[in-house]
């Protein structure tokens, strides 16, 4: 009996081909047997499919293991997770003392970081995770770097001021291409089959230096249309709290608050969602099945007037209160 694949099956095959890790190649091999028809023309294709994804299995966990070993696994932790990434000697780790509760270690000489070094950035009442990479030119790095890259909610990109910053980018732009990472457009279709699309944030510090300011000028022509940007001195600490709002506003999240009927609202640990969520993302951010159970909502904030009924899909601000109720 022939297979009789769909046009869907060829194209996640061609993802497998084109994936360079075990986490790629699995994820592809996973789509294509969601996608095979089941019949017994696809039995042993589909047990084929199936020793792939053991073999590839056991590939990423040795790698993991050895991601672990060499310091290059860190669990997230806060809100969002923040990877600072950059040439040698830019000013990565004295930024992330700058702004976290964090101890790396800070020299002169090339190559100071050799493991990922996260810290905690407070911004405001929430807390976001900053990381501290290798040099991104370091090639014992790079692969074990990639996964935390995929998985990061932003990639800060830290370029030195004092000297010509233009190069800086681009060479650190291709090495994330070297471990397909891509930065985020509203073209989907401009996306290479494959990679991972993320936020990108360019960071250029010691402003406080001479030719700073010329080179931070030809940096915004360059890039300013593409990324979000500040200038900064992590030494001097001239900027940093324009850099946590600018780190807040990238990553393109906003905070509600929940109340339960007849309390007051509690305003200390709130709700973080994605730009653009409704009362019912907000709901399944809570607990994934409450969504389901969820009838209507109060609003203290975006509602026309407070205390406002809204329906499930009625789209949330930062600093909403929300009441719902099932």
């Amino acid at each position: 009996m022939p297979a009789n694949l769909p046009p869907q099956y060829f194209e996640a095959e061609k993802k497998y081909r084109l994936a360079k890790d075990p986490e790629e190649k699995i994820e592809a091999l996973q789509l294509m047997l969601a996608i095979m028809p089941k019949h017994k023309g696809t039995d042993k294709l589909h047990a084929e499919l199936r020793r792939k994804i053991a073999r590839l299995s056991q590939e990423a966990e040795k790698k993991y293991a050895t991601a672990r070993r060499a310091g290059f696994y860190i669990r997230r932790e806060g809100a969002e997770q923040v990877i600072l990434v950059g040439p040698t000697n830019v000013g990565k780790s004295q930024l992330l003392a700058a702004v976290t509760e964090a101890s790396p270690e800070i020299a002169a000489y090339p190559f100071t970081t050799q493991t990922l070094i996260p810290g905690m950035m407070g911004f405001e009442n929430i807390q976001i995770q900053l990381v501290d990479t290798p040099p991104i030119g370091h090639r014992d790095a790079r692969t074990l770097l990639a996964n935390t890259l995929r998985g990061a909610d932003l990639i800060a990109i830290v370029v030195d001021l004092s000297i010509e910053s233009v190069s800086q980018v681009e060479n650190t732009l291709q090495e994330l291409k070297e471990a397909r990472i891509e930065p985020m457009t509203d073209n989907a279709k401009e996306a290479t089959l494959g990679s991972y699309q993320k936020k990108i944030l360019l960071i250029g510090n010691k402003n406080d230096l001479e030719s700073s300011t010329s080179n931070w000028k030809r940096l915004d022509s360059q890039y300013g249309t593409l990324f979000p940007m500040i200038s900064v001195s992590a030494r001097e600490g001239i900027g940093l709290e324009e850099l946590k709002e600018t780190i807040y506003q990238a990553l393109g999240i906003f905070r509600v608050y929940t109340k339960t009927p007849g309390s007051k609202a509690e305003l200390t640990e709130p709700v973080i969602l994605k730009m653009d969520s409704t009362v019912k993302d907000a709901a399944e951010s809570i607990h994934k099945d409450f969504k389901d159970k969820l009838k209507y909502a109060v609003v203290w904030g975006s509602g026309k007037y407070d205390g406002q009924r809204v329906s499930r899909e009625h789209m949330l601000q930062d600093g909403d209160i929300v009441e719902f109720h099932v």
